[in-house]
């Protein structure tokens, strides 16, 4: 279906509503796959669903280093062939393979051998450490399977199919419900995992996911360029992903760290608080899925055109795609404000993490309309090779602002829990006005430079 579609000269709006809603449906079933996950870790007990949501900023380890992986991949390709450059664009799509094989061996290294120290640093005990470790140690072991995934994805978004990804997680997470009892609680033969459970069905998704990718990435138009030269390490190409890739990969961990950040203060209040919060945290993501969407959409459409220096078109993208992101988030937290206990209330029955849980979502509605801000700007900064503004974005917004206002709130102040997340609320807005004040210069400058 992607040749269907013109990255370069199609009209904005029908472009994005082409690119968009499968990516948003597509981030939907990722979104709900985690939310299953989050349903049976809660059958398994409260404390399974505390350790279920405290792995989340460790193996958010993975997902931004996917996310630079597959981004590079994404913008570097798009370049390419927004610059007619074929032959280029498929050395990128081999040499990107590679890349993402030899990042997921220094993840899987790294990752098992600091999840103890990060789950300490959460105020885990010792026993929801090892329940913890029983899910995110399988996790870790298969990183190279979510690595090639978010590599070839980034190659079939670059060239506007944002479909086939979108059939593997509509199809994984149709398969995770089948397979998550069946692990989690034992059938026949297999013995019952509990929560290794959860990380094993996960596992089987992926390698399964990865090989469709493998089939419709051998499919596509860069096809008879893929020759065997494509996937020898080359430090030409190898400098180019670094380059793009590191300054997103360390931009989305501070989303982790903001992420951890915010579990230490939660923390303070007990596992059921943290509880609470990372099941709102995953309710809400499924509100997000437009926008996240919007971020797939501009990072591929800007990525080619400013190959192609359509610098204009861009500037056109940018702004239908965060008129449309602002007003979707605005009628979403009216829905969610209206709804949060009873949202909460789908995933546990337990009225202490139903009511951390509520006091979180209730604020996260309130934060909502600015999110698209960071998410568009973010894609567009990397798509016009600037990844390293994401990071100072990142820096500002994710750790040193909240950090610093939540230890003065929290420590100084002797704030509640719930003014933990009236904390982000403010330095949410505040980050996002500052963005908004600062993008016009940076239209005229980079576009100036490149012209």
């Amino acid at each position: 279906m992607y040749k269907k579609i013109n990255l370069l000269r199609d009209p904005i709006w029908p472009l994005l509503r082409k690119v968009t809603i499968p990516a948003s449906i597509g981030s939907l079933f990722q979104t709900f796959y985690n939310l299953v996950d989050t349903y049976f870790a809660g059958k398994i007990s409260p404390e399974a669903l505390s350790a279920l949501a405290k792995s989340f900023p460790i193996y958010f380890i993975i997902i931004a280093i996917g996310v630079g992986v597959g981004a590079a991949t994404n913008t570097l390709i798009g370049n390419s062939i927004g610059e007619k450059n074929e032959k280029r664009a498929s050395m990128f799509v081999g040499q990107s393979f590679l890349y993402a094989v030899f990042v997921s061996l220094l993840v899987t290294y790294v990752g098992l051998n600091i999840s103890d120290f990060l789950l300490g640093l959460m105020g885990s005990s010792l026993e929801n450490i090892l329940l913890t470790r029983e899910y995110l140690d399988i996790i870790f072991y298969c990183t190279v399977l979510v690595l090639i995934q978010t590599s070839l994805n980034g190659t079939l978004n670059a060239q506007g199919d944002t479909k086939s990804y979108r059939n593997v997680l509509v199809f994984t997470f149709f398969l995770n419900i089948i397979l998550n009892p069946i692990f989690i609680f034992g059938y026949g033969f297999i013995p019952a995992f509990g929560i290794s459970g959860i990380a094993i069905a996960t596992v089987i998704c992926q390698f399964l996911g990865a090989t469709y990718l493998i089939y419709k990435v051998y499919c596509c138009k860069l096809k008879q360029y893929l020759l065997f030269e494509c996937f020898k390490p080359k430090i030409f190409y190898f400098k180019n992903l670094i380059f793009q890739s590191v300054p997103v990969m360390f931009s989305m961990l501070l989303i982790g760290v903001g992420l951890f950040n915010v579990l230490y203060f939660v923390g303070k209040f007990g596992d059921l608080a943290a509880a609470g919060y990372g099941t709102a945290l995953r309710i809400e993501q499924v509100f997000l899925l437009p926008v996240i969407g919007l971020n797939t959409a501009v990072l591929s459409i800007s990525s080619q055109n400013f190959g192609a220096k359509n610098y204009e078109r861009i500037r056109e993208l940018y702004l239908k795609a965060l008129k449309f992101g602002c007003s979707f988030m605005t009628l979403a937290g009216i829905i969610i404000y209206f709804n949060a206990s009873f949202l909460i209330s789908l995933f546990t029955e337990d009225l202490n993490t139903i009511s951390y849980g509520t006091i979180y979502l209730k604020i996260a509605a309130l934060i909502g309309p600015i999110y698209p801000t960071f998410f568009i700007t973010t894609a567009l900064f990397q798509s016009v090779k600037r990844p390293i503004y994401s990071l100072y974005l990142g820096i500002l917004r994710l750790t040193a602002l909240p950090f610093l206002c939540l230890w003065y709130v929290i420590n100084i102040k002797d704030g509640s829990y719930e003014d933990i997340f009236y904390t982000l609320l403010f330095t949410n807005w505040f980050m996002g006005f500052c963005i908004l004040i600062f993008i016009g210069s940076f239209f005229n400058s980079v576009f100036k430079k490149t012209s």
